[in-house]
């Protein structure tokens, strides 16, 4: 297949060229600097302008384009950067699969199936939200695919604030009372890419199969890394995010062959 990876420069992106490029043709989109990532084509590309993105999917002519662009303090990028990137795949005939996230949720109800009408909190929850709705409202054919905290072997963004805190090298602490269901980024390309090519459509939650705390993963980033888990700041949560959102994805687990495993499996030392 010819494949564009739209945000391919984030932690998630990285990890959907480096899978991808293996027997597909790879188009790896960047807004500052490329990745590292070979056997993709990397090109530059701003979502927020339409018609550049029109004129980047118009040349590539991509069977699969896969949207994991976004910018939580600029409703812009992850809103209506979604809505160009759809446009442009319809137009031009190729499949989309939307990155989502369970931000779109406020928590209340704690678990969270795909039926489930988004309620979120806060502005990137609702960039998010509007995202989804752009997508389905342009492309019905799309696949919009929610997910939770991302971690990695030591890539993520979370696992850099763990080594931080435990080094004293950071302020803040690590919450208590935020719940989610962390996915390994290696689980979550394989999903996105599987799904790419199922031919389904609709939403679907991709998430791991454990619910734990802010703290909780940092615990078990801390002992899988070697790290001294004492040293790690506790607190309850003030930042005005959801505190609970479990995403339940036994639904889509029954269309996959990737299995989206546990915090508490892929973060086990020597897993």
């Amino acid at each position: 297949m010819r494949i564009c990876i739209v945000g391919a420069s984030g932690f998630l992106g990285g990890e959907l060229v480096r899978r991808a490029a293996t027997g597909h043709v790879v188009a790896a989109t960047y807004l500052n600097r490329p990745g590292t990532t070979a056997g993709a084509d990397w090109l530059p590309l701003d979502v927020r302008d339409r018609t550049a993105m029109a004129d980047l999917i118009r040349a590539f002519a991509p069977d699969v384009v896969v949207n994991a662009a976004y910018n939580q303090a600029d409703w812009t990028t992850t809103a209506l950067g979604a809505a160009h990137v759809a446009a442009a795949t319809r137009e031009n005939g190729g499949r989309l699969v939307h990155v989502s996230s369970d931000a779109v949720f406020s928590g209340r109800a704690i678990t969270y199936t795909e039926d489930n009408v988004p309620d979120p909190i806060t502005p990137y929850g609702a960039a998010k939200a509007a995202a989804e709705v752009a997508v389905q409202v342009i492309d019905p054919s799309a696949l919009i695919a929610r997910t939770s905290l991302i971690v990695g072997d030591g890539g993520s963004s979370h696992e850099a604030m763990v080594h931080s805190l435990a080094a004293g090298r950071a302020p803040g602490a690590l919450f208590t009372d935020e719940v989610r269901c962390p996915v390994h980024v290696s689980d979550l390309a394989s999903a996105l890419l599987e799904l790419a090519a199922s031919g389904r459509s609709g939403v679907h939650h991709v998430a791991g199969a454990d619910a734990v705390s802010r703290y909780d993963l940092g615990l078990l980033i801390a002992e899988r890394d070697g790290l001294n888990p004492a040293r790690l700041p506790s607190g309850r949560s003030a930042s005005g995010r959801p505190l609970d959102v479990r995403l339940d994805c036994s639904q889509t687990r029954r269309h996959l062959r990737t299995r989206l495993r546990g915090a508490r499996e892929f973060l086990r030392k020597g897993a």
